[in-house]
C-alpha cells in the first residue's frame, strides 16, 4: 500500500484565509478606500504570465489605471549583450551574477514612470518584476511568487526567458539563465519585501491567482521554522529513468519513466500553505531567507549564508538505464570558474537495487591516463562507444549501501538502483564524460563537458583508494534500548555527516544547533515527536524526505501507525563541525538519556489522553 505523500502541507495560522478571484481583490481594494488615489504595487517574479495578470487586474480595479512597470525596462537586446560573460557559449554553465535590480531598469525611463505616478489624479496597480523598485514609497506592497519548478516548465512550453528574444531556444539555455542570473537577482530583491509585503500572491496558476496577508506570510515563514517539515517533491522523467518510483510515490503512469525526483531542495522545491479548503504555493528558499539562523542554526548560517547546503533527491534506475558517467568540480576550480562557494560532494544511498545492480566508481589501477583521455574523446564524436569497463570500477550495489562520491571521483549509478542521493547543493554541476551513447528525450545529446571533466578528475583515486575509502565505511557509534546509531559516510573531504538509525522503539535526537535532513529509508511509517511539547507531533512514510530545523532542538522518532512492530531506519544529514558541543556520554548514559526521553514522551502522551 502505497502512503507516500507527494502534497505534504502546512497550516496557516489560525484565522487567517486563502482568497481567490473579486474576493481577493475587494481584500486588496479595502485598504485603500481612504485614499484619493492609492498607488497599489504587485512585485511579480520573473516568469509571470503578466498578460494573463494585468487582464485580471484591469477586471477587478476597474477603477484604478493599471500599468506595466516593466515598460520602463532596459531593453532585451541591451541585457542579452551585458550578460554575455555570465551566459557564456555553454548550453549548460554560466557564471553567478552578482547584479541587483537596477541594473535591468533604465534609468530615465524609471524616473519618467516616477514623475508620471507622481501627477496620478485616480488609483493606480503598478504591476511587473522590479514594480517594488520603480515604486517603492506605494500605498500597498504585494509580493507576487512563482516556483522554480513551475518556472522551468513554462521555458519547456515556449515561455522565454525576462525580456529575452528566446522562446525557441534550448531549454537548457533557458534554465541556465535563470540559475545564474534572473532567479539570484530576483531573489535579493524579493527578500528586502518580505518585511513590507502587505499581501502575497501565488501566480504559479495564472487562471487563478490565490492571495494571503502579508502576516500569514510572515508567521507561516517563521512556524515553519521552529518545527519539522517536508517540501513538496517534483518529478520529471529522463532517458535513464525507472519504474520504482511510479509505484512507491504513487505517480502517474502517463511519464514513460521517472528519472530524478527533487524531495529535499529547498532552493528548488515549494512548500504548501492551506487553511483547510485551498493551497497556497510558495518557493520554500523563502524559509531559508526569512529565518537562516532558525531553520540553519548559528553556525550553519556563519558558514554557508542564508543557504541551505544539503540536498537529498531521487535517481531512478529500476528497469531503467545508466546514469551518464560523470564527475563533479572541486571546490577551487567551482569557484574560480563559475563563481560558486563551495561543490557538489555526493553520495549513494540505496533504497533498493536489483541483484544485477552496481556503482560505477572510481579508476581502475593502472589506467593510462592520455588513453582514457583519447577514448573519451572518440566517444563524444561518435567514433566508438567508451570501454567503460577497462577504466572504471563496478562495484555490487546492495539496499541500504552507502557509497561516498567526494568532488573530483568518477562515477555513476548503474541500471536497476534507487539511489537517494545525499549531497551538497549546487546540483547543476556535474560534468558528464560519456553518456552510453544516447540521446535525450528530446532526441538531441545530452550535453559532454570533456574540458571540465579532465581537469577534474582525481587520477590517483583508483580501485584500491575507492575500497578502502569510498566503500563500506558504516560503523556503529551508539545504541540504546531499541536502537543503533551508525556512522554511514562522507569521505572526510566532504562536508555533509551521514547517521543511520535502526530502531524499533523511540529514538533520541537532537539537533544540536544545526539543521537535519532525514529519510525514512525502512519501514512503512515513523512519527517524530517533541520531547516537551514544543511541535506538533509530525508523521512521515517510507521514503519521506523531511527537515528538522536547527531551533528544534530535541526530538525524538519512533515506529507509528503502519510501521509499529517494524524496524525502522532513518538516514540523518547535517554539517559537520557545526553542533553545539555535548558532554561525551558513556554508553550507559546514552542509554539512560534515550530511556528518560522515551518516559517524557509517554508522559506528555498520557497529559494529552488526560
Amino acid at each position: 500500500m502505497q502512503s507516500y505523500d507527494p502534497t505534504p502541507t502546512i497550516d496557516l495560522p489560525a484565522g487567517e484565509r486563502i482568497l481567490t478571484g473579486p474576493v481577493a481583490w475587494s481584500a486588496i481594494c479595502d485598504l485603500t478606500r481612504d485614499l484619493p488615489s492609492p498607488l497599489i504595487v504587485i512585485d511579480a517574479y520573473p516568469g509571470t504570465d503578466l498578460d494573463v495578470l494585468i487582464a485580471q487586474l484591469r477586471s477587478g480595479f476597474p477603477d484604478f489605471d493599471i500599468l506595466n512597470g516593466e515598460d520602463a525596462a532596459v531593453d532585451g537586446g541591451d541585457i542579452t549583450a551585458w550578460l554575455t560573460d555570465n551566459l557564456t557559449n555553454d548550453r549548460v554553465f554560466g557564471v553567478m551574477s552578482h547584479a541587483t535590480i537596477g541594473a535591468f531598469y533604465d534609468e530615465g525611463r524609471v524616473e519618467a514612470l516616477r514623475g508620471h505616478l507622481a501627477e496620478r489624479t485616480r488609483g493606480v496597480v503598478l504591476v511587473g518584476w522590479g514594480a517594488a523598485f520603480v515604486a517603492p514609497d506605494a500605498d500597498i506592497i504585494i509580493l507576487g511568487e512563482l516556483a522554480r519548478w513551475e518556472i522551468q516548465l513554462r521555458y519547456r512550453a515556449g515561455m522565454p526567458n525576462w525580456h529575452a528574444d528566446n522562446s525557441a531556444e534550448d531549454t537548457l539555455r533557458k534554465v541556465k539563465r535563470g540559475y545564474f542570473v534572473e532567479w539570484r537577482v530576483a531573489d535579493r530583491h524579493k527578500r528586502a519585501l518580505f518585511e513590507s509585503a502587505d499581501f502575497v500572491l501565488d501566480l504559479n496558476r495564472p487562471a487563478e491567482p490565490k492571495l494571503i496577508t502579508g502576516q500569514a506570510f510572515r508567521e507561516s515563514l517563521l512556524s515553519t521554522a521552529q518545527r519539522p517539515f517536508r517540501v513538496v517533491p517534483y518529478f520529471d522523467p529522463g532517458v535513464w529513468g525507472g519504474q520504482w518510483m511510479k509505484e512507491v510515490c504513487g505517480l502517474t503512469a502517463d511519464a514513460p519513466n521517472y528519472a530524478w525526483a527533487f524531495d529535499g531542495v529547498p532552493e528548488e522545491n515549494s512548500i504548501l500553505l492551506t487553511d483547510g479548503l485551498m493551497i497556497f504555493e510558495i518557493p520554500s528558499i523563502d524559509v531559508v531567507f526569512a529565518h537562516p539562523r532558525e531553520l540553519l542554526g548559528e553556525r550553519t548560517f556563519a558558514r554557508f549564508g542564508a543557504e541551505f547546503p544539503i540536498r537529498f533527491d531521487f535517481l531512478d534506475t529500476m528497469d531503467g538505464g545508466n546514469l551518464s558517467l560523470q564527475v563533479h568540480p572541486l571546490t577551487d576550480y567551482i569557484r574560480d570558474k563559475f563563481g560558486m562557494s563551495y561543490t557538489q560532494d555526493e553520495s549513494y544511498y540505496l533504497l533498493d537495487a536489483g541483484s544485477d545492480a552496481v556503482v560505477y566508481l572510481g579508476l581502475k589501477t593502472g589506467v593510462d591516463r592520455e588513453q582514457l583521455k583519447a577514448d573519451l574523446e572518440l566517444a563524444a564524436s561518435g567514433a566508438q562507444s567508451f570501454p567503460v569497463d577497462e577504466y572504471i570500477n563496478s562495484f555490487p550495489a546492495r539496499k541500504h549501501d552507502h557509497f561516498s562520491i567526494p568532488a573530483g571521483t568518477v562515477h555513476c549509478s548503474g541500471a536497476n538502483s534507487m539511489v537517494l542521493e545525499i549531497s551538497a547543493t549546487p546540483y547543476i554541476f556535474t560534468f558528464k564524460m560519456w553518456d552510453w551513447d544516447r540521446l535525450g528525450l528530446d532526441g538531441v545529446p545530452r550535453p559532454i563537458h570533456l574540458d571540465h571533466a579532465v581537469a577534474n578528475i582525481q587520477w590517483d583515486r583508483d580501485t584500491e583508494w575507492a575500497i578502502a575509502n569510498l566503500l563500506d565505511q558504516t560503523e556503529p557509534v551508539a545504541e540504546g534500548d531499541g536502537w543503533i546509531e551508525e556512522r554511514t559516510g562522507l569521505h572526510e573531504l566532504e562536508f555533509i555527516e551521514v547517521r543511520r538509525h535502526w530502531f524499533s522503539s523511540p529514538v533520541p535526537h537532537d539537533t544540536r544547533g544545526t539543521v537535519n535532513v532525514l529519510n525514512l529509508v525502512e519501514g512503512a511509517e515513523a512519527i517524530v515527536e517533541s520531547p516537551t511539547g514544543a511541535f506538533e507531533s509530525f508523521i512521515v512514510h517510507f521514503a519521506e524526505t523531511f527537515i528538522i530545523p536547527a531551533a528544534v532542538g530535541a526530538y525524538t522518532i519512533r515506529p507509528f501507525g503502519r510501521g509499529a512492530g517494524q524496524r525502522l531506519a532513518t538516514v540523518k544529514a547535517y554539517v559537520r563541525g557545526t553542533q553545539r558541543p555535548q558532554p561525551d556520554w558513556t554508553l550507559h548514559e546514552r542509554i539512560e538519556r534515550a530511556e528518560a526521553m522515551g518516559e517524557l514522551v509517554q508522559l506528555g502522551a498520557e497529559e494529552v489522553a488526560r
